[in-house]
C-alpha cells in the first residue's frame, strides 16, 4: 500500500503555501481517536503530524483512529492537489496489481547456463531496473519534487 505520507516522503514535499504560517508548532493532545480541535485546518484537509510518538504520518482533518497521547511537536497544514492524490490512488493501484514481483526476494539467479534477472521489463524507465513504484512513476513523480532541506 502506497499512501500520501510515502508519496510526500518520496518528493519531500508536503505541499506547504507558506512553510512559517503552515507549520504550527506547540503541545496537542489526541484523545478518543481525535486530535484537539485545531482552528487552522478545516474538515477534509490533510495535514501532517511530526514529532509524535504514536502518530506521525499524513491525515484528513478531522481522522478518528488516532491513537490518544499527548505530544510536543508541531501541525503542518498541507495544501495538496487534487492531481496528486489521483496519482497516490494510481500508485496504489499499481502496487497493488505488482505485488507478487515486487516482494519477490529474488533478483537474480543463476545455475547450469540458466540466467534470470527481475526487472519491470523496461517498463518503469525504458531499460531493465529492479520493480519500484519510485522508479516506474519516477518521470511522473519528478513535477511534485522538491530538494531535501539541509
Amino acid at each position: 500500500m502506497v499512501t500520501l505520507t510515502d508519496f510526500c516522503g518520496e518528493v519531500q514535499n508536503y505541499f506547504l503555501r507558506d512553510r512559517y504560517a503552515d507549520i504550527h508548532v506547540g503541545t496537542f493532545k489526541i484523545s478518543g481517536g481525535y486530535i484537539q480541535p485545531l482552528d487552522f485546518l478545516k474538515e477534509g484537509q490533510y495535514y501532517r503530524i511530526v514529532g509524535s510518538t504514536f502518530n506521525d504520518g499524513v491525515w484528513i482533518y478531522p481522522f478518528e483512529g488516532l491513537k490518544d497521547e499527548t505530544f510536543s511537536g508541531s501541525i503542518w497544514a498541507m495544501y495538496v492537489p487534487p492531481a496528486v492524490l489521483s496519482l497516490v490512488d494510481e500508485i496504489d493501484r499499481w502496487v497493488e496489481d505488482h505485488a507478487g514481483a515486487i516482494e519477490s526476494p529474488y533478483q537474480s539467479e543463476s545455475f547450469d547456463g540458466y540466467s534470470y534477472t527481475k526487472s519491470d521489463g523496461g517498463v518503469a524507465t525504458g531499460s531493465s531496473s529492479a520493480i519500484t513504484w519510485q522508479a516506474h512513476y519516477g518521470s511522473r513523480l519528478n513535477q511534485w519534487r522538491k530538494l531535501r532541506a539541509i
